[in-house]
């Protein structure tokens, strides 16, 4: 109650009793403990009036957990915090935030007010995540997980070493140690999550962030296993994003002998896998090179006539 009358200045006693899901009864004995406390609050009767402290009045910046502070660092990202199970502790930091501001104005409001951030990315729904809560008290915790992991390659029983948690497009990643070795499992793709009572020692010079762009690259360079000579319209060069922003930075570009149109050359990955991707640029792109890359177009553009003749 302190902290919001010193972020809001004057508040009914009705606005207290709803923020705090109390009566009004429960208000003003809270009032009263307050002054009895050494707090200058006091009340203003009528229509304008309300709880106040008085001016130039402020309580220093104490109370606050670890676990408030840690949800600090993702300020804004109401969504994360609700991921992980840090919403209440993101609120609570945030107000105490903001009433410690020296020159923080009446109406002062929290900070998830004025900043929205939405990691889905458009047409998709966030992923059910009945495990990430508790998977994120053990990377805090530094507790070995065992976990039931359902892998494009492979299902299976997987004991970890869990070193911290990545948010990418709207997806949640596990780093984790296995033996020697560092890795990156979906959250999502565990289906099962037990937090072992055995306490791991955490290298000294991990750093999540080094470790998470070292293994983005890794992946999409080994996803890029050819290369291919395409031609296309200006449009199908708009459109060769579709590819992924790792075969566009290797791309090069030169007019065409066909007029209006450009020869590019770039990285592509599996043969299938490239011919759909291709698929969607339509009429406004021609495989030159390699041969089975065009063979495997034209086979899936027929068959989509076919089914729609």
């Amino acid at each position: 109650m302190l902290l919001l009358l010193q972020v809001r200045g004057r508040v009914t006693a009705q606005a207290l009793a709803d923020e705090f899901e109390v009566s009004i009864r429960t208000v003003y004995r809270d009032v009263e403990q307050l002054g009895a406390a050494g707090v200058p609050v006091y009340a203003d009767r009528g229509p304008g009036g309300g709880f106040a402290l008085l001016d130039g009045y402020r309580a220093r910046l104490t109370g606050m957990t670890r676990a408030e502070a840690e949800t600090l660092s993702i300020a804004g990202l109401t969504g994360a915090a609700s991921d992980l199970g840090l919403s209440e502790q993101l609120h609570a930091a945030q107000l105490k935030l903001v009433s410690a501001l020296p020159d923080a104005a009446p109406d002062a409001s929290p900070i998830g007010s004025r900043l929205h951030v939405d990691t889905v990315d458009w047409y998709r729904r966030p992923a059910a995540l009945p495990h990430l809560p508790l998977l994120a008290s053990a990377v805090w915790e530094q507790k070995r997980v065992s976990m039931h992991y359902e892998s494009w390659d492979a299902d299976g029983q997987r004991i970890r070493d869990p070193l911290g948690l990545v948010l990418k497009g709207g997806d949640w990643y596990l780093v984790a140690r296995a033996r020697t070795q560092t890795r990156t499992y979906k959250v999502a793709a565990i289906t099962q999550l037990t937090v072992l009572d055995e306490l791991f020692e955490r290298p000294a010079d991990f750093d999540l962030r080094a470790e998470w762009t070292a293994s983005v690259a890794r992946f999409e360079k080994g996803l890029l296993t050819g290369t291919a000579k395409l031609r296309v319209t200006p449009e199908g060069m708009k459109r060769l994003v579709r590819l992924g922003a790792a075969a566009l930075e290797q791309a090069r570009s030169e007019p065409s002998s066909k007029a209006g149109w450009l020869d590019v050359t770039l990285p592509v990955e599996k043969i299938d896998y490239a011919a759909e991707q291709l698929l969607s640029l339509g009429a406004h792109v021609e495989v030159l090179e390699p041969r089975e890359l065009r063979e495997r177009l034209r086979r899936l553009a027929r068959r989509i006539a076919t089914l729609n003749a």
